[in-house]
């Protein structure tokens, strides 16, 4: 190891942040000033290779855009963003068009220096953010001198994102692909047939403590303590990148005989089909931007215990639809992804999501709920184009 290279992995994971945001901020082209008109063609940038949240929003914004008739070109920033194994090297076509940025504002200059100067200049550009808390870090700051406006999926994330003289900020929700679950069953996924099953899914790398598996698995001990014919399900991947964390919530699921765990990134189809085939979907978060699982388990027909806070309230109503009451507390994370005590999050009520748990359990009519199709944005007026958009393969 160099002396560089060792003196920087010393360095506190805040000084390492700031330098790295700090100079990507320095050397990153700036964008055309005054902001140019909406205009074709566009481009998203994001994380398209990887198997996080952001990488999942991304494509999916992608796959909206495309079902609504716009030719889309694609920038992989997985690699020069150090998000995932690098692909090919992102390019972007140079001159006038919009750039839809979906990073989030500490990353937005230094994706804007991967993309180079020619593909920035001349270009509309919108950065796509995502935050789960209610007020945004101070190493966001740099973002806001990077782009002429802001997309946020919920209400929750526009409110964050919102200041005084800053660009304008739009919700702009991300569309739901149809279920498409594959064949497998319960007995591929290891569960008995005739058991009560929830399910619960997150990322592990975002964020133990605001995902909070720990209160899932206590909430569903005070429904069903140990019984064998009501199984609790966690759905994760990313735990050798959750640090000692993870090892806590192991041992809470492996001391309970009817808690199940599938540490694994499932092809899509196998997830839909996981979430077919479970009777509920519990997820007490601490704070979510949006919350995908919440929004496919309710177009899926499914029950979702949740709590009632962030950004799963734009959407999360209905019959099906169980909100759990919460408490606002500082927001502590040990990953130190979210850990700003200065702001909070919410601290679910347990006991009233166990209650919510035993009543879906006992009735079959509250199982099944009819399922609810969120509509889809409107992308042509939230791109502030005029006329219809560019179809695949149109000149």
């Amino acid at each position: 190891m160099s002396p560089l290279r060792f003196v920087w992995s010393r360095l506190p994971r805040s000084a390492r942040r700031e330098a790295l945001f700090s100079i990507t901020a320095a050397l990153a082209p700036r964008i055309a000033r005054p902001a140019p008109p909406a205009a074709l063609p566009l481009t998203v940038a994001g994380y398209f290779s990887a198997t996080t949240g952001l990488g999942a929003a991304a494509r999916r914004l992608v796959a909206g855009l495309r079902d609504q008739g716009f030719a889309v070109g694609e920038a992989d920033l997985t690699g020069p963003l150090r998000q995932g194994p690098a692909g090919p090297p992102p390019t972007v076509a140079p001159g006038p068009g919009t750039l839809l940025v979906h990073v989030n504002g500490p990353m937005l200059p230094w994706a804007l220096l991967s993309l180079g100067r020619k593909a920035v200049a001349g270009k509309r550009v919108v950065g796509v953010w995502n935050w789960e808390l209610p007020v945004l870090p101070r190493d966001w700051d740099r973002g806001f001198a990077a782009c002429h406006a802001i997309w946020a999926g919920t209400e929750f994330v526009a409110a964050a994102c919102r200041r005084p003289g800053g660009p304008p900020v739009a919700v702009v929700s991300y569309p739901l692909p149809r279920p498409a679950p594959s064949g497998l069953g319960r007995r591929a996924f290891g569960l008995p047939e005739d058991a009560f099953v929830t399910l619960s899914v997150f990322d592990a790398t975002s964020s133990l403590a605001r995902k909070n598996p720990l209160g899932a698995i206590e909430a569903h001990a005070r429904a069903f303590g140990d019984r064998l014919d009501h199984v609790l399900v966690i759905k994760t991947h990313g735990t050798a990148q959750a640090g000692p964390g993870w090892a806590r919530v192991a041992a809470a699921a492996a001391a309970r005989p009817n808690v199940r765990v599938i540490d694994a990134a499932l092809p899509r189809g196998d997830l839909w089909a996981l979430m077919a085939t479970s009777d509920a979907l519990l997820s007490l978060h601490r704070s979510e931007g949006f919350g995908f699982a919440i929004a496919e388990m309710m177009e899926l027909g499914r029950p979702v215990v949740a709590t009632g806070w962030s950004g799963n309230t734009d959407f999360m109503r209905g019959p099906g639809c169980h909100p759990v009451g919460w408490r606002l507390v500082p927001a502590r994370d040990p990953q130190e992804i979210y850990d700003m005590p200065g702001t909070c999050w919410a601290e679910p009520d347990l006991g009233e999501a166990a209650a919510a748990l035993r009543r879906i359990a006992a009735d079959p009519l509250l199982r099944r709920p009819p399922p609810v199709r969120l509509e889809p944005p409107d992308y042509r007026a939230a791109l502030g184009l005029d006329g219809p958009p560019a179809r695949e393969g149109r000149p």
